[in-house]
């Protein structure tokens, strides 16, 4: 195990970080592609890193610590698979807190320690990881982890539950509604009654959305009634809870935020400009065509002000730790509305959460330093 030698001669370790990535989500290569680029920075003088990763089928793998393989190729997203060093190995987890000692297993072997684990980074994107799944594991287990706790990334994956949150803080947020499974199966007719009149009061297009995926998974774009039934088909092929949201014609503006020792600060803004070829800055919009935010945003001191101000109370809201990307439409009337948070952002290449960072003048190295120092900071359980 890598080690440095303390001034009075002993050995010690470095603390060692276990990413862990992919997962059961329709997310799972984007992770993999955020997993690769905050391993290509993690400083390995200062930390030791241990890849994990979640197979779509659920099963934790002992993967390669080769961040080159888990890039974007040929408009294909990397997977799990892949990478793993086994296709039945399994990486075990303490859930004692005294014990942080992780474990491999193979059919057939003999355990393998795989040493202690002192912090996780989990770049796991929506359900089965980010949502506060993961977080309750590693809160039973004792281990310091990146990023929000258990409810802070159950309220910021399911955007029924923060959208109410925020109304609550007084944060503005645009018209909407939600179709729970229950109405939809039990009741169709009157679901669509109620989206008809939503669409009657707001206007058309409306987006429907699943209510809890990210990365703009299952969005549609709906113009008519007639292209209803196959966007509601799309949402609910990812979450069987949907929302539709009205258009908010206006300007994309998002904002970082990113726990200092003092407390969350916001980064400077970023435009996300409209996007040709793509109807909305949909998944392909994002990762594969390689979209690119205006950094930074063209705001008034004023307007940059306001939405840094709206970012960090939108943080405080949902009572979330380590970091979040909160996105926000200014509105043709000058009006700031929040859409949504991200309490685990993308970190690729081209993610707008460390290129927010960098111009803020905190580089991928430092920013990704930050957080797991942030995590080493806090103690789990009640805080």
């Amino acid at each position: 195990m890598s080690s440095e030698t303390s001034p009075q001669g002993h050995r010690l370790r470095k603390p060692r970080v276990a990413v862990v990535f992919g997962g059961r989500s329709s997310e799972h290569g984007i992770s993999v592609v955020t997993a690769g680029a905050v391993m290509r920075a993690i400083d390995r003088t200062k930390y030791d890193v241990l890849p994990i990763g979640i197979t779509q089928d659920g099963r934790w793998a002992l993967t390669a610590d080769e961040p080159d393989r888990m890039a974007i190729t040929d408009r294909q997203v990397p997977n799990v698979d892949q990478l793993a060093e086994s296709s039945e190995g399994s990486v075990v987890l303490p859930v004692d807190p005294n014990d942080r000692e992780v474990v491999y297993t193979e059919p057939g072997a003999v355990p393998k320690a795989l040493g202690d684990v002192d912090v996780v980074f989990p770049v796991l994107h929506g359900p089965y990881g980010e949502d506060g799944t993961l977080q309750g594991l590693l809160e039973l287990s004792g281990t310091p982890y990146v990023g929000s706790g258990v409810l802070a990334s159950a309220v910021g994956q399911d955007k029924d539950y923060m959208k109410r949150v925020f109304q609550s803080f007084g944060l503005p947020v645009g018209p909407y509604l939600v179709v729970r499974p229950r109405e939809w199966e039990q009741d169709e007719t009157g679901a669509r009654e109620r989206i008809a009149h939503f669409a009657a009061e707001h206007g058309w297009p409306l987006f429907i959305k699943p209510a809890r995926a990210g990365s703009s998974m299952g969005i549609t774009k709906a113009g008519s009634f007639e292209e209803l039934d196959e966007a509601i088909e799309e949402a609910r092929r990812h979450d069987p809870k949907f929302l539709v949201e009205s258009l908010l014609r206006g300007r994309e503006i998002e904002c970082g935020v990113l726990e200092f020792e003092d407390g969350p600060r916001a980064s400077v803004p970023a435009e996300i400009p409209p996007v040709q070829a793509h109807d909305f800055y949909d998944f392909e919009a994002k990762y594969i065509d390689s979209a690119a935010g205006i950094i930074p945003a063209s705001l008034t001191p004023e307007q940059t002000a306001e939405i840094q101000r709206l970012a960090v109370a939108a943080f405080e809201a949902a009572s979330c730790e380590g970091l979040v990307r909160a996105d926000f439409f200014l509105t043709e009337d000058g009006t700031f509305v929040i859409n949504e948070i991200n309490t685990m952002p993308g970190f690729t290449p081209i993610s707008m959460y460390p290129r927010m960072w960098e111009a803020s003048g905190v580089p991928y190295p430092e920013l990704v330093d930050r957080l797991v120092q942030a995590a080493l900071r806090r103690s789990t359980g009640l805080r």
